[in-house]
């Protein structure tokens, strides 16, 4: 399977974190956005939305992450896999974490950080607080649960994982939820491919404005 990323991408790293707990080796293919490598026409054939991450199987082409991760385990996991398990709730609530995931706790991020590298603009207080009701509202999560979405490991926990890395690698303190910073010290030392995801955040610390 050919795997189109960068490290320093946290969607990517939720995708190779999923493959590392399947036991599946991905082609690992960089591609710079940076160097505009993702708008040549060879790419665009494969991604006509021209992102990452994005998988091809066999001549199958998929991307957005989270597609990618239910993808990974609904073909190559165990029957019932634990990481997205078959039951309509259990499967549910593991989905609504990862939409909140990318429609909220990631998308308030992206807010707050984007414009301060690509636009230069200083840091935006308010922007700020929405980015941290955003993390309450995972510390209140996890003051239900041991992981994001129930008592065992799950597809959210890699998604939310390589967010959470992000936001420590560009100092972004979240040390006052003690829910999200007691959940974090656990999974960033055992989920599967955690090392490579550790490293692949601290590239993101090359994009803090100086």
């Amino acid at each position: 399977m050919d795997f189109y990323y960068l490290p320093l991408s946290a969607p990517c790293r939720s995708v190779l974190m999923t493959a590392k707990a399947l036991g599946l080796e991905l082609n690992k293919k960089l591609l710079n956005l940076f160097e505009g490598e993702h708008m040549k026409p060879e790419f665009l054939k494969i991604n006509p939305q021209h992102t990452i991450p994005t998988l091809v199987d066999n001549g199958f082409s998929i991307w957005e992450s989270r597609a990618i991760m239910v993808y990974l385990v609904e073909k190559y996991g165990k029957q019932d896999d634990p990481l997205y398990p078959s039951c309509p709730q259990k499967r549910a609530l593991i989905n609504q974490r990862l939409y909140f995931d990318m429609g909220t706790l990631y998308q308030s991020f992206a807010n707050y950080f984007y414009p301060q590298f690509k636009e230069n603009k200083p840091a935006d207080p308010e922007l700020l607080k929405k980015l941290e009701v955003a993390i309450e509202f995972l510390n209140t999560f996890l003051s239900q649960t041991k992981y994001v979405a129930g008592d065992n490991l799950t597809l959210a926990d890699l998604a939310i994982l390589a967010t959470i890395s992000t936001f420590e690698a560009v100092n972004i303190d979240f040390s006052k939820f003690e829910n999200v910073t007691k959940w974090y010290a656990l999974v960033k030392e055992t989920a599967p491919g955690a090392d490579e995801n550790a490293t692949g955040a601290l590239e993101m610390k090359t994009l803090i404005p100086k």
